[in-house]
């Protein structure tokens, strides 16, 4: 099944026009829409925790509400969270059109079905002077477990990063140092704030966790990707930018680790 709608497509890292990312949209989606697959809150609570994180949203031509109930009455018993790059389709099992689209946008969410399965792809809605909000549009998807690691495994692989990463903006740095927001976002990683995670009710700690330093960890990596390169050598820019490109790699990992998390068995 392919629904194509309009909208505007987006570059890697997938900024709609809302203001959120397709990666935060996807996000939403996949947590609220599993703790309301699994009992913890009804359809209408999730589908404004997803609306309040990106704006108002339709799948297809339907509005969201009415088209997640849909898929629902389908078969659908889980929604995975996809967040792609460019020769690291994680989160995906294809096919190739369905790649593409989530790769362009930088994130998709993939709907599992008895027989089948739905890969759902953000784009900016854009109607008239003031209506911006996210379009879905479904694609086929191949039905089977993504590539993904464990949530355990994630959350060890982005401790790492984020050491590596932190010793590494430490020590190369412009000729006026690191910005005050980078120093300010790398303190904030030691002190999380209340409510700072993307999850919703029924995840595991451990998810929760892990969701919310991933969550922070982005912050850090797109504001340290904006530091002036000035007084630079070429070996220092190379270190950074390999640096964040591992960082994103692994909180990419530990997001969708946690975010597909919901269906795990408790230990």
């Amino acid at each position: 099944m392919t629904t194509d709608g309009p909208g505007s497509t987006h570059g890697p890292g997938g900024t709609d026009a809302t203001g959120a990312t397709g990666r935060e949209a996807a996000t939403a989606l996949a947590a609220w829409g599993n703790a309301w697959l699994t009992g913890h809150i009804g359809l209408d609570e999730a589908v404004d925790a997803v609306e309040r994180a990106a704006g108002p949203q339709v799948l297809g031509d339907a509005p969201l509400r009415r088209g997640l109930g849909d898929l629902r009455v389908a078969g659908m018993s889980a929604l995975r969270l996809a967040l792609p790059e460019p020769g690291d389709p994680l989160g995906l099992t294809g096919p190739p059109a369905l790649n593409r689209a989530a790769i362009e946008a930088g994130a998709a969410v993939v709907a599992v079905l008895p027989d089948r399965a739905a890969g759902l792809v953000p784009a900016a809605d854009r109607r008239g002077s003031s209506y911006v909000g996210v379009r879905w549009t479904a694609h086929d998807a191949t039905p089977g477990p993504p590539d993904v690691p464990p949530l355990a495994d994630a959350d060890r692989q982005l401790t790492l990063a984020m050491r590596d990463a932190t010793e590494v903006l430490l020590a190369v740095t412009d000729v006026s140092g690191v910005p005050p927001e980078v120093a300010g976002a790398l303190a904030a990683l030691r002190d999380p704030g209340p409510g700072d995670h993307p999850l919703a009710p029924g995840y595991p700690p451990r998810a929760h966790r892990v969701a919310a330093l991933a969550g922070r960890l982005a912050t850090v990596v797109g504001l340290a990707r904006r530091m002036d390169a000035r007084g630079l050598t070429a070996d220092q820019m190379r270190d950074r930018s390999d640096a964040l490109r591992l960082l994103d790699r692994a909180l990419r990992r530990a997001l969708v680790a946690a975010c597909n998390s919901a269906f795990d068995p408790v230990p």
